[in-house]
């Protein structure tokens, strides 16, 4: 098969970072705004996911649209998976934490004894595309988890939660293109990273103003960030400018 992912250019890391807050707020919007409940709207989220994916797994090349659309919903499931063991289990959020960052610990480690590589440009089988998405799954849910703590059981605030996770991010991009960290220990560090960032903006901008947010609500931010994230990949999809072979084709023709 083709590569089944886009290249990492800065319309990726844009779109992840909306995709990631759209998680965080459509799952509150779902959940209280329209009252679906927190069973309800995790049952109608996770069989639109499984037919997505099913959908994502059955294509053959990188389609922007159905690909971004899955990691919507993943960034939806991830955050109710995180606020279903919180809010109807009672698992504490320090628990959560622990025990996504072991499963996705477990899930890169498989995959890397199997594939021998955790590079997603070399997304181009259905086994490594499972793993993809599995990883994907937990990064979400692991950054849910560590968000939520951060912010909220530690009181550390969504605007200082922000600027952390954001100062931490920086750190790694400096990393990696000044000291020369890995690039693929310094992608997937990001990847994780930037679910929190997201899940710090979203509720920054949609919680009332007396718990330290900028009271927007969940549906004005939810509509901007679907029209943001719905013009980037209409533009993706007719430049192919995040195409792997496209980016490849370059680099070879600036280095012939």
């Amino acid at each position: 098969m083709l590569s089944k992912v886009p290249e990492v250019t800065i319309y990726f890391w844009v779109i992840k970072i909306l995709a990631t807050t759209v998680g965080e707020t459509a799952a509150d919007y779902l959940n209280v705004t329209l009252g679906f409940g927190l069973t309800n709207t995790t049952i109608v989220t996770v069989v639109l996911l499984i037919a997505s994916l099913a959908g994502q797994l059955a294509v053959r090349r990188y389609i922007p649209a159905l690909y971004w659309w899955v990691v919507v919903l993943i960034s939806v499931t991830g955050t109710l998976i995180t606020d279903n063991l919180t809010d109807n289990l009672g698992v504490p959020l320090q628990t959560t934490s622990i025990v996504f960052a072991v499963l996705l610990a477990a899930v890169l480690i498989a995959w890397y004894a199997v594939e021998h590589t955790l590079s997603i440009h070399s997304i181009h089988t259905r086994r490594r595309e499972a793993f993809y998405w599995l990883t994907i799954l937990f990064t979400f849910a692991l950054g849910t988890a560590v968000g939520d703590l951060i912010s909220e059981k530690l009181t550390l605030g969504y605007t200082w939660s922000l600027v952390l996770f954001a100062a931490v991010i920086a750190a790694i991009t400096f990393g990696h293109y000044a000291l020369r960290l890995n690039a693929v220990f310094a992608f997937w560090a990001a990847y994780i990273l930037t679910r929190p960032l997201g899940a710090s903006l979203g509720d920054l901008l949609t919680q009332p103003a007396d718990a330290g947010g900028f009271g927007w609500g969940t549906t004005a931010v939810n509509i901007a960030f679907f029209i943001i994230i719905i013009g980037l990949v209409a533009y993706l999809s007719v430049t192919k400018v995040d195409r792997l072979g496209q980016q490849q084709g370059r680099h070879q023709a600036m280095t012939a």
